[in-house]
């Protein structure tokens, strides 16, 4: 049995930006709220982090800043995948100098490749560091699944450790945790399929929901896996119209609302990612007073 990079929730963190830059500050503070509300993993330059639109010299600074911040409370899980293997490479090898826990690496996008062309990615990767790797799965964005027969290939590369599984195809699910059994752990990439992936066996989620409530999303986790499902399902259900409207739009353009709503100085999505309608800002606006979060 691998050993498991961390067990519970881990938040896919959103990244604050100004006209100049990252907002740092503002960064910290989440990062603190986090921390304090008892996160088991904090995600840095994933999807939620708009690593697409950042310069690989803020996401270096970015990486540093969070890693210090930390400075081992929680883990820390740096998103490293790219389209194009050398600079996926570099930032694997550049997270791991920097102290980081684990990387998280999505496939290819756009360029897409064969299950065959998977393998030779994540091997590639792999034998350049050290680091446990998760994979991520996002066909939805990427337009490249990684198929369960293809999981049972990677998973015999001794670094290649969990998966962040984002189909939204539970079946898929099962079949990926039937072949790996305890060589891939699971992560549920998707906040309205938490206690599905846990009933398939599956250790926790990589969220967004949890940068607004971690403590919620961290005590739905652990109530299953210490054994209470009756109580995990309950709290899956009773935030079903909260993760609606966290994706109502493009990820992460309503979690960063919800953020400023919140309190936070968070700015809006860089482009081509643009602020919520009016319309779906007001629906933002109700469900969070719904669940007393402003």
């Amino acid at each position: 049995m691998k050993k498991i990079i961390f067990e519970g929730c881990g938040t896919a963190i959103a990244t604050p930006f100004t006209e100049e830059g990252i907002n740092f500050e503002e960064f910290k503070r989440l990062i603190e709220n986090q921390i304090e509300n008892e996160i088991d993993a904090i995600i840095v330059c994933g999807t939620t982090g708009e690593s697409a639109t950042m310069s690989k010299e803020e996401k270096k600074q970015l990486i540093n800043y969070a890693i210090d911040v930390i400075g081992g409370r929680t883990k820390v899980i740096i998103g490293t995948g790219s389209n194009n293997t050398k600079n996926a490479i570099e930032m694997s090898k550049y997270a791991e100098e920097a102290g980081a826990d684990g990387i998280l690496v999505v496939t290819p996008y756009y360029n897409k490749t064969s299950q065959k062309g998977l393998i030779e990615y994540y091997k590639t990767i792999a034998n350049s560091v050290s680091l446990p790797i998760i994979m991520y799965s996002v066909p939805s964005r990427t337009g490249v699944n990684i198929n369960p027969e293809t999981c049972l290939e990677l998973s015999k590369i001794d670094n290649i450790v969990a998966i962040k599984e984002a189909s939204g195809n539970i079946s898929q699910v099962a079949k990926i945790s039937s072949l790996c059994k305890s060589d891939l752990t699971i992560y549920s990439g998707n906040d309205d399929q938490i206690l599905p992936v846990l009933s398939l066996g599956g250790k926790g989620v990589i969220s967004v929901l949890s940068n607004i409530m971690p403590k919620y999303t961290h005590d739905m986790v652990k109530a299953y896996l210490d054994g209470d499902a009756k109580e995990a399902s309950k709290m899956q259900l009773e935030v079903i119209d909260l993760i609606e409207a966290l994706f109502i739009e493009v990820n992460p353009t309503p979690v960063k609302y919800a953020l400023n709503l919140m309190g936070y100085d968070y700015g809006t999505p860089r482009s081509p990612l643009i602020e919520p309608t009016d319309e779906n800002k007001e629906k933002i606006a109700k469900v969070l007073t719904k669940h007393k979060l402003r």
